[in-house]
């Protein structure tokens, strides 16, 4: 081993005995309150009101917590959660997925956009990715505070040795995979807030739709391969359940790129 780094952070910032502040709530809620503030300026700039982001927010807050968590039980553990209904709305003993979080999404918007006269659904998911990427960002460093969702056993001078996580072993230096996620979603966050800002590709309806799901999940299935299964069914499948979910969204934005330069051509 070349070298290695000892995490060994608590995932409580500090407890009153009865309550806990923790890292990941603290990151979780920082990702909201950071959204919205970049969403109001989105909104100003296009001449939306708050009023219709204060209804966005609603949307994006519930359907974030509920996809999250409802994924997470039936993709990851469908015949526990089936068995204890009731422990799906324990949100608090963990268990939040992306993959759900972003159906979930998906949804709101639709409903939003159907509600909302003057918005169309490609024309706030264009938006809409930019914070996304950003609270991605801050949800995997929150992971990153718990030690879960660790990366496979390396050699690697950055390996971090997880001294909190309980569930694997031996206790070896590992991919820090929450790390790379969360860098990859930051750069994605300042390239779509570039592409955004100082750009036309906002004109073309579906693009930062398309490049934010074609580069999120392709990355996603990438760093799956250095990540170690979260469930033990995952070990028999030649594609771990991330892998298998991000497929169809890689799909669906090279389509949305492709669809949007169609437009904008004219063909």
């Amino acid at each position: 081993m070349l070298g290695y780094i000892i995490w060994n952070v608590s995932p409580e910032i500090f407890s009153l005995g009865f309550w806990a502040l923790r890292w990941y709530s603290l990151f979780f809620a920082l990702g909201f309150i950071l959204s919205h503030y970049i969403m109001l300026d989105i909104f100003k700039r296009d001449g939306r009101t708050t009023e219709e982001l204060d209804k966005l927010t609603f949307y994006m807050i519930s359907a974030t917590i509920l996809g999250a968590r409802i994924g997470h039980c039936f993709f990851y553990e469908p015949h526990y959660y089936l068995s204890h209904p009731i422990e799906i709305l324990q949100v608090w003993n963990g268990g939040l997925a992306s993959h759900g979080a972003t159906v979930g999404i998906l949804l709101a918007l639709y409903i939003f956009s159907k509600k909302t006269d003057g918005i169309t659904y490609l024309w706030i998911l264009d938006r809409i990715v930019i914070v996304v990427a950003l609270s991605g960002t801050l949800i995997r460093l929150g992971n990153l505070m718990n030690s879960e969702i660790v990366g496979k056993p390396t050699d690697l001078p950055w390996g971090f040795i997880f001294v909190q996580d309980t569930e694997h072993f031996p206790l070896v230096a590992r991919h820090p995979a929450q790390l790379y996620e969360s860098i990859s979603t930051f750069l994605l966050f300042l390239v779509l807030w570039y592409l955004y800002l100082k750009t036309d590709v906002k004109l073309k309806l579906g693009l930062l739709f398309g490049i934010f799901c074609t580069y999120l999940f392709s990355f996603r299935i990438a760093y799956e391969f250095l990540k170690e299964n979260q469930v033990a069914f995952e070990n028999n499948l030649m594609l771990n359940m991330g892998q298998i979910l991000s497929i169809p969204m890689v799909a669906l934005g090279i389509y949305c790129i492709f669809n949007s330069m169609k437009k904008t051509s004219g063909v």
